[in-house]
């Protein structure tokens, strides 16, 4: 297990606990298994009494760039369903906190490093480090899979609902300045401004939360609940027929009609049963074969 280092920043009623996600010897953050449950060891040591929590990344070049693919397909249904339940419980922790909770982003958010910093009740975006642009988004289903962890349901509730589903189904992505435009963020910190404690003024501002048993914004809240629909049928009258867009759809439409929790369910049936198919296993494949150049 990995000690993630735990930070205060601020005094007295000010305090923000940083907790940062590290990997050493890897140059990126990878969701894993290990990494999990450091996160969920990590929790547990934070003091109570904070005024909020900011979660941030110790690599240079990514927030949390995905997860491990072989944490997906190496293990059995019952294993892969076990893995994606410990992950929801993790994750929820950061929506349940008693105290407004943001994600400080500077590098690449992609897939389920997204759908855990979307479990914040804040995003706030930064340029990286280098001045490159970063890679934001789901890409799952243009490996034939999708989320696992929410990300259907989270998303467009970030941002144009129907550009939002259309960009889940497909596995599209965009850059950090693109994802910024369209709303992605909460707040942006300028290129000279540290963008963690950029995130400890945003919780600061923000009121002690109510919590619901769900993220701040999902698609679910009434903010969203109406416009999420419209574009649902929009989106599925132009005819998205892949298995993998189909499942997004689908766990889009769980969400709206039957919660949070039955909508992340649903999500994790899908990609239990997608990584079995043809196509996902050859797209898989590819990944892996390109990784290795």
């Amino acid at each position: 297990m990995i000690e993630l280092p735990l930070q205060m920043h601020g005094s007295g009623s000010d305090r923000v606990a940083v907790l940062m996600l590290t990997q050493p010897g890897r140059p990126v953050v990878v969701l894993d298994e290990e990494l999990i449950v450091s996160l969920d060891q990590a929790l547990n040591q934070v003091p109570t009494g904070i005024r909020g929590l900011v979660l941030a990344s110790g690599s240079e070049r990514s927030f949390v760039a995905g997860a491990d693919l072989k944490s997906i397909v190496e293990r059995d249904d019952a294993e892969l369903r076990a893995y994606l339940k410990l992950g929801s419980r993790v994750f929820a922790r950061f929506s349940a906190a008693p105290y407004p909770t943001a994600a400080a982003i500077r590098g690449a958010a992609l897939g389920g490093g997204l759908e855990l910093a979307m479990h914040c009740d804040g995003l706030i975006g930064a340029p990286s480090p280098s001045g490159k642009p970063y890679p934001v988004g789901l890409p799952e289903c243009g490996l034939s899979i999708c989320p696992g962890w929410g990300g259907t349901n989270l998303l467009p509730a970030r941002m144009e609902p129907r550009a939002a589903i259309e960009m889940a189904a497909t596995g599209k992505t965009f850059m950090d300045d693109q994802a910024r435009q369209a709303g992605v963020f909460d707040e942006v910190a300028e290129a000279d401004v540290d963008v963690v404690e950029r995130a400890c003024a945003w919780v600061r501002r923000q009121p002690v939360p109510t919590r619901d048993g769900a993220p701040r914004r999902w698609i679910g809240r009434p903010d969203c609940k109406v416009a999420v629909s419209e574009a649902l049928s929009e989106v599925g009258a132009s005819g998205q027929s892949a298995g993998s867009a189909k499942a997004v759809l689908d766990a889009v439409g769980i969400g709206v009609r039957d919660g949070w929790q039955a909508a992340v369910e649903a999500e994790r049936e899908h990609l239990i049963r997608l990584r079995h198919t043809p196509e996902a296993r050859g797209a898989i494949e590819a990944f892996f074969a390109r990784s290795k150049k």
